[in-house]
C-alpha cells in the first residue's frame, strides 16, 4: 500500500498542491493589512483563497479515503489468487481460456494472447458488459463462463472509453488548478467535456493553453486508473465537499454499491471503465470553453463546460484539426452571409429569413421531396398552426412538453403553436369511420413548426426556433408495418444517395418504461429487424433505447468532413393511438392502427445547414441558388446576353448576367468565387453563330456551344439532379465515340490484333499506326 502523503506528493500534483497553498497563503497575507476599507474585489478574493486552501486539504483526504477502500479491493484480489477458483473465459473465435476467478483479468488474457494485442487494447467486454482492462474477472455476476471482447480505439467502445478516461485528467487539472467542484465529464462524439462550477467566475480562450500544458504533466506522470466499489454512505463520506456529486448520490438507492476511480490526485464516482494508464494518451487538445446549467436546468447553478480531445497517436490529432480547420471554413452561419443565403435577426430569435438565393436551396429540397412522395404515394395535407390546448392534454405534450411551445390566451382559452404535427394528424384519421381498406394511410405535412428553444441554445440553422420538416404518419395495420418500413428505408437510400450522403442505422428496442403489450412490441421490433437485414447494411443494436411510446431505428448521416448529424427517422408509436382512441373496422370488428412517424431531411433547415457545409456551398445544379451567369465581353454583346439569359430562363434555369464594366477576365472570377456552376461567355463569334463559350466553376473550359442546345443540357442536369457537370460526362461520351470511329476506321484492325495475339489498338490515339497499335508478333494482321 502506497502512504497517502507520499501518493498526494507524487508527480505534477505534489507542486501544484504546494502551489496552491503558496498561492493561498500570499492571498490571504495581503488581504491582512488592507484593515477596515478592504473591498468587495479584496473580500470576494480572501473568499476564494480560503475555498482553495480548504479543497487542497480536502483532496488529501479523499485519496487517503481512497487508499482505505482499495486495501479492502487488494485484499479480495489476493484472497481470490489464493483460493484459485478456476473458471472459463471465451473469446470471440470460440476458443477458451483457463483463468482464476476474481484474480485474471483482461489484460492478462490480452498478454497471453500477444503483448502488440494488449499494448493497443483500450477495454473490453466481459459478457457484453464494459470492463476494465485490469478489473478481475469471475465476479459474481459471472457463471462458469464468461465471453470476453477486447477493444482497441479503432471500435467505438474503444473511444468513448479513451475519451472519457482523459476526460478524467481534464477534472484533475480543474481541481487542481481552479479549485472547481466537478459535476460530469462524459465523451460525446469526438472527444469529451467536463462541466464544473466556478461561482462568478469563467473560462476563456486564454485557459486553453494552460489547461492543455497541465493536462499533459499529468499524462507524463505515467498515472495508472484504480477502481473500487464503496457503499453509498462510504461514497458520501468521500464527497461530502461536492454538493453536486451529493445530490448525485443521494438520488441512488441506499444499498447501491457505487464505483470509484482514481488517477493522480482526482477521485470521482463513475461507472467507467477507464483505459489502465495515462501513459496510452500521446495527444490531446483543449477545443472549447462554454457554458451550462447543472441538470440542463437555466434555473440550476451556472456551470462551465471544458471541451478538450484526445489520441493514442499524434497523426490523428493532427487529422482533427484539419478537419475543425475545414469545419470553420465551411461553417453555414459564414457561408450563409457571404453568399446571402440567410441571415438572423434578434427582432425574431431562431427564426431564419432566407434571402432569394437561399430560398431557391429551401425550394429545391422541398421541391425534391415532394417527387418522392408521388412516387411512393404519400398524400399531402395542410393542417392549423394553432390549437387549442385540449389537443396538446390528449396527445400528452401539455404535460411533458409545455415549457417548449409557444401558448398564449384567446378568450380566456389556452391555445399554442404546434411544435409537431402528429397530434394533428390524428385529428385528421379520426374525423370519420375508418375500414382495414383505407390502410395504409399516409400523410405529408410541411406545416410550419415552432419549439421555444433557449436563447442560449439556438446555433445557426440547426437549432432554431422556426422552422418546417418533411414530416409524415403512416397510420397502418400490424401486418403492413414491415412493408411500410421496407420502402421508407428504400425512400431514404435514394435521398441521401442524390446528397451523396452517407450514413449509418441502429435499432433502439423496448426500455424499461414502455408502453402497450410485449406481444405487439415484440411484432414491431421483429419486424424493423427484419427489414434493417434486407437493406444488405451494417446496423448497429441499441438495447432499451427506444423511446417509451415504441421502438424505432435512429438513421446517423455523415457529411463530407466524416462529421455525424441526426436528421432522419422512424419511429413506431402504439400510444398516440389509444390516447386518441383511433379505431379502425375490420372484417370482425375494430382495431387500433399503428402509427409510423417519418422523416427524412429532419427539418429543412437543419438539413440545408448540412448541405451547405457539405458542399461547402458548392452546389450541384439542381440544388444550386446560382446556376447560371452570362459574361458578355462587351457592352456591345449586353444584349444578345440578355437574349441567352431569357432562352435559357426558359428551361427554368437560374440565370444572371453581369453587365458592369469589369473585365472578362474578372466577370468570370467572381463568379467562380460565387460559385455559379455554369459561366457562359459571349462575344461577337458567339451571337453570329448563336453559341456560347461554356466554362465551369473549377475553371474547366468546355468551349462552344449552341444556346438552344446547352439549355437542354443543362435542364437535363437538374431534372436528373446528376452530381458533377453534365459538361464532364459529354467529354467522356465525346472521347469513346472518338475511339469507336477511330477502331472503325481502322478496317478490322482489332480483329487482326486478336487474330495475331497482339497488343492491338493501342492505349494513346497519338501512337496507333493504323489503329491497331502495335501488332502482335504472332500473326500478319498485327499492325492492322
Amino acid at each position: 500500500r502506497i502512504h497517502p502523503r507520499a501518493s498526494r506528493d507524487k508527480g505534477w500534483w505534489g507542486a501544484a498542491r504546494a502551489k496552491m497553498a503558496e498561492e493561498a497563503a500570499t492571498e490571504m497575507a495581503a488581504l491582512s493589512v488592507e484593515g477596515e476599507g478592504e473591498s468587495k474585489a479584496a473580500k470576494a478574493a480572501a473568499a476564494r483563497a480560503a475555498d482553495r486552501a480548504a479543497k487542497a486539504e480536502w483532496y488529501a483526504k479523499r485519496i487517503a479515503f481512497f487508499e482505505g477502500f482499495k486495501a479492502r479491493e487488494d485484499a479480495k484480489v489476493q484472497a481470490a489468487k489464493d483460493a484459485e477458483v478456476p473458471f472459463t473465459v471465451v473469446l470471440p473465435d470460440g476458443n477458451e481460456v483457463a483463468a482464476v476467478r476474481g484474480s485474471t483479468t483482461p489484460m492478462d488474457i490480452a498478454l497471453g494472447i500477444s503483448k502488440g494485442l494488449a499494448k493497443k487494447c483500450v477495454v473490453a467486454s466481459a459478457d457484453g458488459q464494459p470492463w476494465d482492462l485490469k478489473r478481475p474477472l469471475g465476479v459474481a455476476s459471472h457463471g462458469d463462463k464468461v465471453s470476453l471482447k477486447l477493444h482497441t480505439f479503432d471500435d467505438a467502445e474503444g473511444k468513448e472509453t479513451f475519451w472519457h478516461s482523459t476526460s478524467h485528467i481534464l477534472g484533475e487539472v480543474l481541481e487542481a488548478e481552479y479549485g472547481v467542484d466537478l459535476t460530469i465529464g462524459p465523451a460525446i462524439a469526438e472527444g469529451f467535456y467536463y462541466d464544473c462550477y466556478m461561482g462568478d467566475r469563467v473560462l476563456t480562450e486564454a485557459d486553453h493553453v494552460p489547461i492543455k500544458a497541465t493536462m499533459e504533466k499529468a499524462v507524463k506522470d505515467k498515472q495508472e486508473y484504480q477502481r473500487i466499489e464503496v457503499s453509498r454512505e462510504e461514497c458520501l463520506s468521500m464527497f461530502q465537499e461536492n454538493k453536486f456529486k451529493v445530490e448525485i448520490l443521494n438520488g441512488l438507492p441506499e444499498d447501491a454499491i457505487i464505483s470509484v476511480y482514481r488517477v493522480g490526485p482526482m477521485v470521482d464516482l463513475c461507472s467507467g471503465p477507464h483505459i489502465p494508464s495515462t501513459e496510452m494518451i500521446k495527444a490531446l487538445d483543449v477545443t472549447q470553453c462554454s457554458r451550462a446549467h447543472w441538470r440542463a436546468d437555466v434555473k440550476r447553478e451556472p456551470l462551465m463546460r471544458v471541451y478538450a480531445v484526445a489520441y493514442p497517436e499524434a497523426k490523428l490529432l493532427r487529422e482533427y484539426q484539419h478537419r475543425i480547420a475545414e469545419a470553420k471554413k465551411r461553417d453555414h452561419r459564414v457561408l450563409g452571409v457571404k453568399h446571402n443565403l440567410f441571415f438572423f435577426n434578434g427582432l425574431s430569435p431562431g427564426s431564419c429569413f432566407w434571402m432569394p438565393a437561399g430560398a431557391r436551396i429551401y425550394q429545391a429540397l422541398v421541391s425534391f421531396i415532394r417527387e418522392k412522395y408521388w412516387d411512393y404515394e404519400y398524400d399531402e395535407v395542410i393542417t392549423p398552426n394553432i390549437y387549442n390546448f385540449d389537443l396538446w392534454h390528449t396527445s400528452g405534450h401539455a404535460a411533458h412538453y409545455r415549457e417548449n411551445m409557444f401558448g398564449f390566451s384567446v378568450e380566456n382559452q389556452d391555445f399554442g403553436l404546434k411544435p409537431m404535427n402528429c397530434p394533428g394528424h390524428c385529428v385528421m384519421f379520426r374525423e370519420r369511420r375508418r375500414t382495414y381498406r383505407e390502410l395504409p394511410m399516409r400523410l405529408a405535412d410541411f406545416g410550419v413548426l415552432h419549439r421555444n428553444e433557449f436563447s442560449g441554445a439556438l446555433q445557426g440553422l440547426t437549432r432554431v426556433r422556426r422552422f418546417q420538416q418533411d414530416d409524415a404518419h403512416i397510420f397502418c395495420r400490424p401486418d403492413q408495418m414491415e412493408h411500410e418500413l421496407t420502402s421508407f428505408l428504400k425512400f431514404l437510400d435514394e435521398v441521401y444517395g442524390v446528397f451523396g450522403l452517407d450514413y449509418e442505422m441502429a435499432l433502439s428496442t423496448r426500455p424499461d418504461d414502455f408502453m402497450g403489450e410485449i406481444e405487439l412490441w415484440d411484432q414491431a421490433e421483429s419486424a424493423l429487424r427484419t427489414v434493417l437485414d434486407a437493406t444488405g447494411r451494417e446496423w448497429y443494436l441499441n438495447e432499451g433505447d427506444g423511446a417509451f411510446y415504441g421502438p424505432k431505428i435512429d438513421i446517423t448521416v455523415f457529411d463530407a468532413l466524416k462529421r455525424k448529424f441526426q436528421c432522419a427517422t422512424v419511429q413506431l408509436d402504439f400510444q398516440l393511438p389509444q390516447r386518441f382512441d383511433l379505431k379502425y373496422t375490420t372484417e370482425d370488428g375494430t382495431a387500433r392502427p399503428i402509427i409510423i412517424h417519418r422523416a427524412i431531411l429532419g427539418s429543412v433547415e437543419r438539413m440545408s445547414a448540412i448541405l451547405v457545409e457539405h458542399f461547402a456551398s458548392k452546389f450541384p445544379l439542381w440544388l444550386s441558388p446560382r446556376q447560371v451567369m452570362v459574361v458578355p465581353i462587351s457592352e456591345k454583346n449586353a444584349e444578345y446576353a440578355k437574349e441567352v439569359r431569357a432562352i435559357l430562363r426558359r428551361a427554368k434555369l437560374f440565370v444572371d448576367v453581369d453587365l458592369s464594366a469589369n473585365t472578362m477576365q474578372k466577370k468570370v472570377r467572381e463568379a467562380q468565387l460565387s460559385q455559379y456552376n455554369y459561366i457562359l461567355v459571349v462575344g461577337k463569334q458567339e451571337e453570329v453563330e448563336g453559341t456560347v463559350n461554356v466554362r465551369t466553376r473549377d475553371n474547366k473550359v468546355h468551349g462552344m456551344h449552341k444556346v438552344r442546345k446547352l439549355a437542354e443540357l443543362l435542364a437535363f442536369e437538374r431534372e436528373q439532379r446528376l452530381k458533377g457537370s453534365i459538361m464532364d460526362g459529354l467529354k467522356v461520351a465525346d472521347q469513346a465515340e472518338s475511339n469507336k470511329a477511330a477502331a472503325a476506321a481502322a478496317g478490322g484492325g482489332d480483329d487482326a490484333a486478336k487474330a495475331g495475339k497482339g497488343k492491338g489498338g493501342g492505349k494513346k490515339e497519338g501512337k496507333q499506326k493504323g489503329g491497331g497499335g502495335k501488332g502482335g508478333k504472332g500473326g500478319k494482321g498485327g499492325k492492322g
